[in-house]
């Protein structure tokens, strides 16, 4: 069940979309609200202050991209992509502007909902909280300290702005060019070759079995998902 009083906006313009979620969200405690268009949108989270949106790219005024980054000029809120569009680019350029995650229709409602837990609990941890803590792996941000299984694993300075990037984003897809951004700065987001052998290098050390990731996900031409508890 959704956490009290959980608020959703759906915005998408095809009804049956709408009814589907509304159906669907209601069900497992959610407060839905609903508007077709990315104007309406705007306005709907001025009034309403949803806790979530639920947004769809395909808009009949405005594109749901840019409506991710006008919301980013003034809000956190958790902001969720549900499009027919399953192009690389198209994830690329919703993930940049801000969405925190991005789901092609049709969706499973389950990873919906798992998806949608992941990122309110995200919006609502403090920035302050000290630990990060999946399965086995602990991330210690107070202190600087990785421990998987209790144990302590060394981290050079470039692999643990890495995790911490990732940890600071849990469950979360984050695309080639936000980590290379965070970590190395401006000026290094072409450079995914680098991204990518500290990828593998840290997986070496925090992963069960590197070739079967357990902890950091690949997204496929996009990017990297540190994996959250569901």
């Amino acid at each position: 069940m959704a956490p009290n009083g959980v608020r959703v906006l759906v915005v998408d313009d095809e009804a049956a979309i709408r009814r589907y979620l509304r159906a669907s969200l209601s069900a497992h405690g959610y407060t839905v609200f609903e508007v077709e268009s990315g104007r309406a949108a705007l306005e709907a989270i001025t009034a309403e202050r949803p806790d979530m949106v639920i947004l769809d790219l395909g808009l009949p005024d405005v594109d749901g991209v840019e409506v991710t980054r006008l919301l980013r000029e003034w809000t956190r809120i958790p902001i969720i992509i549900l499009s027919v569009r399953g192009q690389e680019a198209d994830k690329i350029a919703a993930l940049d502007a801000g969405a925190d995650d991005y789901l092609t229709k049709p969706f499973g409602t389950g990873e919906l909902l798992a998806r949608m837990r992941v990122a309110l609990r995200r919006a609502s941890q403090s920035q302050a909280e000290p630990v990060f803590v999946v399965d086995e792996l602990a991330v210690d941000l107070g202190r600087r300290l990785v421990a998987v299984a209790g144990a302590e694993i060394q981290l050079t300075p470039t692999e643990y702005d890495l995790l911490r990037t990732l940890v600071s984003h849990a469950g979360k897809v984050l695309t080639h060019r936000q980590l290379l951004r965070e970590v190395w700065g401006m000026g290094y987001e072409q450079e995914t070759h680098m991204l990518r052998v500290n990828i593998s290098n840290l997986r070496h050390k925090i992963e069960p079995d590197p070739a079967r990731p357990h902890y950091i996900l690949t997204e496929p031409g996009v990017g990297y998902r540190l994996r959250a508890n569901l």
